[in-house]
């Protein structure tokens, strides 16, 4: 059970309209992450900006931003975003069952390109060790310009911030 409660329109009235804000851009529905952050309607609607821009708005290929984030809940262990992505957005960016199982142990698996691997690489680095060594860094930049860098680093460190609310605020899945 989340550590805040899950609000919504019923039981916030006076929030109907960032719900329906937030409804609008998620196909109709009002995930758990949303109900959270209703707790602070303006954090609400920054992360749902936020959201959108690096997921929807960046030259990051879906398959590759998929491969990040998920990559990313895995090793901070958030079932919350693996459940929002896999396989609703997996499946449609090409991702594979067996890639996503892969995903645990991505350097002795076959499934990735070098482009993915860089970018796998540099999620891990920014993760788990936060200062990335000039290797990791070369190998990303090999394969992505620097606008991608860029993009390819707010993502991680957006998925780095979504996992730990997450975490913290011990989030329900989706039912």
């Amino acid at each position: 059970m989340a550590r805040v409660p899950l609000l919504d329109d019923k039981t916030n009235p006076e929030l109907a309209e960032l719900v329906a804000t937030l409804r609008a851009g998620r196909r109709g529905a009002l995930i758990n992450v949303y109900r959270l952050l209703l707790n602070s309607p303006d954090l609400a609607m920054a992360w749902f900006e936020m959201s959108n821009t690096v997921r929807w708005k960046t030259d990051l290929d879906g398959r590759l931003r998929e491969l990040v984030i998920v990559r990313v809940s895995l090793i901070y262990d958030v079932p919350y975003i693996v459940g929002q992505h896999v396989p609703n957005l997996t499946i449609p960016e090409g991702i594979s069952a067996e890639e996503v199982a892969a995903l645990s142990d991505w350097r002795a698996s076959k499934f990735f390109s070098a482009r993915e691997r860089a970018a796998l690489a540099y999620a891990d680095t920014m993760s788990k060790d936060i200062t990335v060594p000039d290797a990791v860094y070369a190998e990303v930049a090999r394969h992505f310009n620097e606008r991608q860098i860029v993009e390819l680093t707010v993502l991680i460190g957006a998925y780095n911030m979504n996992t730990r609310v997450l975490k913290a605020l011990e989030i329900d899945p989706q039912t």
